[in-house]
């Protein structure tokens, strides 16, 4: 009975220390400075436990769980597509000759970075992307003038479609339609917006999904 007291006595002090292997300034309950080996597992059945109990390493070293999800979506590459809300005419009051696109509803955003109430698209990985954005412009235009759609990088025109409207006899005779596309290196945070410029005061976009739209893909 005494050599079991003596036992518990010894070890009582440790129970709440820190524990290093192969480093005297443990961070951690348990720090290893090492490799780290378990020679088998059981393998687990239950799926809230598999979803939710995944290991991951974290910058700082240490050994967190994360969620299944989380850790699929911060692998996918980015997909975004965007569009209006709308299918009517969706005015668009030019400052400046330029006015940013209100693309107001997201048809795909896999990883969260389309922001519809800003019309701004956030980068949150880095990468190679492929950017590209189309725009039908009401066709009830009385006087010939330029009307152009462009790609911009942290508010910076870096892609442009731009041409005249020519009408005839209060008929436009151009066409309608601007298209512009990209491909772009990203860092995390970089920003993308799409903005119309023309010499009129307001432009009136086409808001079916199919007319008006912009697409982001990463592709590396």
């Amino acid at each position: 009975m005494m050599n079991k007291v003596i036992f518990l006595l010894f070890f009582t002090p440790t129970l709440g220390a820190q524990v290093g292997i192969e480093t005297t300034n443990p961070t951690a309950t348990l720090d290893v400075n090492g490799t780290l080996r378990i020679r088998s597992t059981i393998n687990e059945t239950d799926l809230d436990v598999i979803n939710d109990s995944i290991l991951v390493i974290s910058k700082s070293g240490n050994v967190n769980r994360a969620k299944g999800e989380d850790i699929i979506n911060a692998t996918l590459p980015t997909m975004v597509r965007a569009s209006f809300s709308t299918s009517g005419d969706i005015l668009h009051t030019l400052i400046g000759d330029e006015s940013v696109i209100e693309f107001d509803t997201e048809q795909i955003d896999y990883n969260s970075e389309f922001d519809p109430s800003t019309y701004t698209f956030t980068a949150k990985q880095e990468g190679i992307y492929n950017i590209s954005a189309q725009i039908k412009i009401n066709a009830a235009i009385t006087a010939s003038t330029n009307f152009g759609l462009g790609i911009y990088k942290n508010n910076v025109l870096v892609a442009e479609q731009s041409f005249l409207s020519v009408v005839v006899g209060a008929v436009d005779v151009s066409s309608p339609i601007r298209y512009v596309s990209a491909t772009l290196d990203l860092a995390v945070s970089d920003t993308i917006t799409f903005k119309v410029t023309s010499g009129l005061v307001s432009v009136n976009i086409l808001g079916i999904s199919s007319d008006s739209y912009c697409a982001i893909y990463q592709i590396r």
